[in-house]
């Protein structure tokens, strides 16, 4: 202890905390989820063609207008709030979020849903307790069930494969179809274990198949389509430092280990794990959605319960749910556990003990 030098004079420097700085702002962690985005978002262009950029495009100037007349109306820095790149993130979020044939009043409406309900209301960015393109896509989804379930084939996709129900029309624009796991959620369930059990979801099951869902060939939102997309941009995620790596793990493993459970037992209730990772809003949700700094746990316990709430959550509903996709209300549901989840699992300060010890010592 004798050999440890105090700092003095100049080198003693007296501030608050935090005491260790990244030098990271808040533009530039928005900028690197946007760049992490890109990748799905030249996958859902490429499989949708260009009214998928279009529809981007539109819900983040719809994002932007919503932040900034917000701004306005209560005299905040309209520019300075505008310029943190956070409403066009949400933007980028809510828009992969729908499907490429969503009509285009329905984007304005998520963006009050998402910025004033989902963020402004409670104060602004790093107040809200709820992810705010969730926000916006589960009320669109209460309010405009038909708009939001409009699902268009992708473009690699050979439509007379798919395993779902697919309407044609002579002369017209487009083709619409079920998603895989609406198919799964419209199947009539087999108990038991035998062989009719075995093959109740042999046209979801097919390697082929499994293998498009991978690429991206296949119905569903914008942003949820293409896993090798998403993966990607996990990868630049992680790189960066800007989410915490266990969410997404945690998340996705829950599922495929509750799944697999249920399957194993019951393989006429639900199909195989592989199915229900390739699937639907899990890549996007827990990459993106469930990682959000302000609405996710801070320690890495916290982070691994939060996600395996999640996942638990989101099995549950996809196999007996009313609705076929549980990301959403899954992820929601384990933002307002966040508070309790943090007091669980946070960390004992330096010299901490506790009272009932303390009441000890003092006898």
């Amino acid at each position: 202890m004798e050999n440890i030098k105090l700092p003095t004079g100049k080198k003693l420097v007296l501030s608050s905390s935090p005491h260790l700085s990244t030098g990271a702002n808040l533009r530039t962690i928005m900028g690197g989820v946007l760049l992490a985005l890109l990748p799905a978002v030249a996958a859902s262009t490429w499989f949708f063609g260009f009214r998928a950029l279009l529809v981007i495009v539109y819900t983040v100037f719809c994002c932007v207008a919503a932040e900034a007349l917000w701004c306005w109306a209560v005299g905040k820095a309209v520019w300075r709030t505008v310029g943190d790149l956070s409403a066009a993130l949400t933007g980028v979020l809510l828009a992969l979020c729908l499907p490429v044939s969503v009509p285009l009043y329905v984007p304005p409406i998520g963006a009050i849903l998402a910025i004033w309900l989902g963020k402004q209301v409670y104060g602004g960015l790093g107040n809200n307790p709820f992810n705010p393109a969730l926000v916006a896509r589960v009320g669109l989804l209460i309010a405009l069930p038909a708009a939001m379930t409009l699902w268009t084939p992708s473009r690699g996709m050979v439509v007379s494969d798919y395993p779902g129900r697919t309407e044609f029309f002579n002369g017209a624009d487009a083709v619409t179809c079920a998603t895989p796991l609406g198919v799964v959620g419209t199947t009539p369930k087999v108990m038991g274990k035998d062989q009719a059990a075995a093959n109740n979801f042999h046209k979801v099951e097919d390697r082929e198949f499994l293998k498009r869902c991978f690429w991206g060939d296949r119905a569903g939102c914008l942003g949820e389509t293409s896993v090798f997309a998403l993966l990607l941009g996990y990868v630049i995620l992680v790189a960066l430092n800007l989410i915490n790596w266990r969410v997404p793990l945690f998340f996705i493993g829950s599922v495929a280990i509750f799944t697999g459970i249920v399957h194993y037992f019951l393989p006429g209730v639900t199909p195989s794990p592989l199915f229900h990772i390739l699937n639907g809003g899990l890549f996007l949700g827990a990459v993106f959605m469930a990682t959000d700094m302000v609405t996710s746990p801070i320690t890495g316990a916290g982070c691994v319960v939060f996600a395996v709430g999640c996942g638990v959550m989101t099995s549950v509903i996809r196999i007996w749910g009313n609705y076929p996709e549980g990301v959403s209300f899954a992820i929601l549901f384990m933002n307002a556990l966040v508070p309790l989840i943090d007091r669980w699992c946070g960390h004992r300060p330096f010299g901490y003990v506790p009272k009932r010890r303390k009441e000890e010592s003092a006898e």
